[in-house]
Order: C-alpha cells, then structure tokens, then sequence
C-alpha cells in the first residue's frame, strides 16, 4: 500500500487515518478552536425560547440551525428567526429542504433508497431549492444547509456570479454521507464553508479529514434516535484538539429524528446538553479556546 499512500500524500492529502492522533494548528479567524451549534430549531418561537435559556445559564452560543426546511416557514417567521439572530449575535442557517423526502419519488423512503441520503432527483428539484435560497437570502439570512452535491456546486457559481449574496455561507449536512479526506476536499473545492461528516465518525478519521481541509468541521457530539442515539461527550475535547476549527453540534439526543419538531421544553433540553458539553471540556481540556460570542 506503500505506493498508493505515496501518491496521497504527493496531492495534498493524509496517507492514511490519523491513528497518532495529532493535534490540530488551524484555527477560527477569530483563534478560537471550536463553536457551539444547536440544530433542530425549527421556528422562531422555539429559537427564542432556546436562546433565553442559554442566557438564564450563562453560556452562549454561535450557531442555530433549522432542519425541516425553508419551505415551511413564513416570510414574517424568516425575518423574526434573522432578528434573534442578529439581537443574540448567533450565525443562523436553514435547511435547503430536505426536498428529497417531500419528492413525488418513493426512492428516500425505501430500505435502499438510504444510500441516497437527501440528495436531489432532477433539475425541476435544483430549480426549486435555488429559489428556496433567493427566498430566503432576500428575507436576510446568509446560511444555508445543503444536502446535494450539485446543488452546492451551483450555488457557488451563483455566489460567483452575484447572482445571490456574497455573503452566503453553504454549510454541508451529514446526511450526504461524507466521512473521508477526499470527500471533504471535494466538498470544499465546490463552495462548502463548513463541512458535517458521518455521525459516527471515528477520531482518526476525523484527525485525518482535518488534514485535508482548512474550512470548519461540524461534528455531532450527540444524536437523536433515528440516526443512531450516540451521545459523545467525553470524546468531546479530543475533536476539539484534533480537528479544530470544529462546530460542536449539541442537543440531538432530545429528538428523535432529524425533522424533529422540536417543543420549548424540548428547546432548554438542547440548552442543558450545552451546559453539560461545556463542563466536559472545561475539566478534561481546559486549555481548548472557544471561539468569542458576542452575546447581547
């Protein structure tokens, strides 16, 4: 296998998994190593509600992000969760879909149909999610989750072009189905901003994915129910070491799937798993630097 690493190595990319496990130099522009996301947030009341506990604890947060899609919100609901967003300092992102599941094609919901994750069938599926992002940009948000390869292809070129904000950011969901070094650099050559891979990723792996790409890492630190339950807590502060800059994406074992609707009291359930990452990292690697939140 000597020969094939050889060639890995001679493009850019790790030879192998990073079993030695070393420790991550890159860093947010702002020098912190990681960030908190709370996902599942899907209206603007249960955003409020998340992030009025999280200041009842004192612990802030960086990143909310809305799954069940763009398309099932209100104009006036998009403009209240850009408001939050802006009065709590916290980076918002909503799902481009996930339109694979709403699709007139039973592939998605077939035991074999799970290979294709949520990815997109036909360009009348681009056209539709495309507009999902102009709706949504015009309306004030700059992040967007993505489930198809394509679609973040072209949605780059269209920031490109000027053809949707600058300033939009293309965060690529787990649900694509990445976990290896060449996926990520692929993913990042086409317009991602920050990169999820496989829930169950292992840490070498992990380390060596963060070897191939310099954009963000978004990585589960618990999940809900449908996507495996894992609940990582103590394996927490070596992904910060090994893989910084990283998102800690924290609250999904309260769901039990990834649409989740998610309830208030659901909501500071997600508040409380924050506070209990944060104790983790704060006694078994209290050097690691979170990145500044400007909370209000």
């Amino acid at each position: 296998m000597d020969k094939t690493r050889k060639f890995l190595e001679s493009i850019g990319l790790p030879g192998g998994d990073a079993y030695d496990l070393p420790s991550s130099p890159k860093r947010f522009e702002d020098g912190g190593q990681y960030r908190f996301e709370v996902p599942g947030i899907q209206s603007p009341g249960i955003m409020k509600a998340l992030l009025e506990a999280l200041d009842e604890y004192g612990t802030p947060i960086h990143r909310v992000t809305q799954t069940k899609g763009i398309w099932t919100l209100l104009d006036d609901e998009i403009r209240e969760m850009v408001r939050l967003a802006g009065e709590y300092h916290v980076q918002l992102i909503l799902a481009i879909g996930p339109r694979a599941t709403t699709d007139t094609s039973a592939s998605v919901h077939t035991p074999e149909g799970q290979r294709m994750g949520y990815r997109l069938r036909g360009q009348e599926q681009i056209v539709r999610a495309i507009e999902e992002v102009r709706r949504a940009a015009g309306l004030g948000c700059r992040g967007f989750m993505v489930y198809d390869e394509g679609c973040l292809w072209v949605l780059n070129e269209m920031r490109k072009a000027g053809e949707i904000p600058s300033s939009c950011h293309f965060k690529v969901s787990a649900h694509t189905g990445h976990g290896n070094p060449c996926s990520a650099k692929l993913l990042e050559s086409i317009g991602a901003d920050s990169f999820n891979p496989v829930r169950d990723i292992q840490l070498q792996m992990l380390g060596a994915v963060r070897q191939a790409i310099d954009i963000p890492i978004d990585i589960h630190t618990e999940n809900p129910q449908s996507s495996g339950g894992f609940i990582r807590h103590y394996e927490v502060p070596e992904m910060i070491r090994v893989a910084a800059p990283i998102y800690l994406k924290t609250g999904g074992s309260v769901a039990k799937t990834h649409s989740w609707d998610t309830s208030v009291e659901d909501a500071r359930k997600r508040a409380k798993q924050i506070v209990l990452v944060k104790r983790v990292i704060d006694q078994y690697y209290p050097e690691a630097v979170m990145s500044p939140a400007a909370w209000r």
